[in-house]
């Protein structure tokens, strides 16, 4: 991992912002996730706490030390709106994909390579709007999230961050707002549990909360702590579950913006054709007793006060561990289980196949010696038949 981008090789309205984290690259059970660090302590760095980042030259330094790469904080002190473009690049020949350069050239402002060389990293000045920050293989952060920096400016882009509401609105409404528009209107009549809060917001509050900083390790992909990336996804679908209400479309959209998400989630594990995240975001909201609901007292967590559950000046109290230790290991236990199960399943199916072809071959085998029998024994015959003449 390189870490060192000259400070002439990005824009300056990047310079002027102490937003600046480092990140290092972990493997998680297959899949590589990146991890906020704190500049000043080398510990992990929060995106929604300011005092974990530093000024671009500190964060430099100490990514240069520790061979780390760079990141940069978007939050709502500053006007800045990132927009990823993720597998849409060859990184061996540069060759964007049609889609992608079409929309590179529309948003037309600051560009760079992305730190894999098969993505894109958009930087400009606007506002989000609302309904939805993801679709496919485009999402757009404008607080409470960080992109990588590599310096690796595309050419043909402009040299600095440019204002772009107008082009940032278009393509959201092209390739973004469509799906998340539906979603919301098939979801639309789903009860929930508590008063919804949008996405933007919610993670603000969690991340804000007392075990604010456990909920943006899981959300960062950090499973320590855990044994299994099963129950660290367990862990943070029960804490999106109780900050949604029970909302399960919630659920699904946020998990899937976490570092936890791996294909693995739409995977049908289970013989009804359920899917891993179908299965996990129902046990966990089944295992949830209490759900957050602004302003009502009744149903904060365990141990807060009506204060703390109200006040939204107030540090957010953390949900209660709704599934303890012993319940996420045992769930998980089932779900390895109903996993091998369903391998075992397959394996039967492929074995009976395998058997029904290997039962073909043999009569095709018996029939062939058959018939090399009976032409055995005509040609014995022929030559009997010879002998007794002679």
């Amino acid at each position: 991992m390189s870490a060192a981008v000259p400070t002439d090789a990005l824009p300056d309205a990047l310079l002027t912002y102490d937003h600046w984290i480092c990140w290092r690259e972990e493997e998680r059970d297959g899949q590589f996730t990146k991890l906020p660090v704190d500049p000043h302590t080398d510990s992990f760095a929060s995106t929604t706490d300011a005092e974990t980042w530093s000024d671009y030259e500190t964060a430099l330094n100490h990514a240069e030390a520790n061979d780390l790469g760079l990141g940069f904080v978007f939050a709502k002190s500053d006007p800045l709106v990132g927009v990823d473009l993720d597998k849409c690049r060859d990184d061996e020949t540069g060759q964007p994909e049609t889609w992608a350069k079409e929309l590179v050239q529309e948003l037309d402002s600051y560009t760079e390579v992305s730190p894999s060389g098969t993505g894109y990293h958009v930087l400009l000045e606007g506002s989000l709007p609302e309904g939805g920050n993801r679709k496919g293989q485009v999402e757009m952060y404008e607080a409470s999230r960080f992109f990588t920096v590599t310096g690796d400016h595309v050419e043909g882009t402009p040299q600095e961050i440019k204002e772009r509401q107008q082009a940032l609105e278009a393509v959201h409404r092209e390739h973004v707002a469509d799906e998340f528009t539906q979603e919301e209107t098939d979801t639309e009549e789903e009860p929930t549990q508590g008063l919804a809060l949008d996405d933007e917001e919610l993670l603000e509050r969690a991340q804000s909360a007392k075990n604010g900083e456990k909920f943006e390790r899981l959300w960062n992909g950090s499973t320590s702590g855990y044994e299994s990336h099963s129950e660290a996804d367990m862990a943070l679908t029960s804490m999106l579950a109780f900050w949604t209400g029970g909302d399960a479309a919630q659920v699904d959209r946020l998990f899937r913006e976490s570092g936890l998400y791996r294909e693995k989630w739409d995977d049908q594990h289970f013989s009804d054709g359920s899917t891993y995240g179908e299965r996990t975001i129902e046990k966990a909201i089944r295992g949830t007793d209490e759900f957050y609901s602004p302003g009502n007292t009744e149903g904060r967590s365990e141990g807060a006060t009506s204060t703390e559950a109200t006040d939204e000046s107030s540090e957010t109290t953390e949900p209660s561990p709704q599934v303890d230790n012993r319940l996420v290991a045992l769930e998980a236990d089932v779900e390895r289980l109903e996993a091998r199960v369903s391998d075992l399943e397959a394996e039967n199916e492929n074995l009976r196949e395998a058997l029904a072809t290997q039962r073909e071959a043999n009569e095709e085998l018996a029939e062939r010696i058959e018939a090399l029998e009976d032409e055995v024994e005509s040609e014995n015959r022929s030559r009997w038949s010879f002998f007794s003449r002679s």
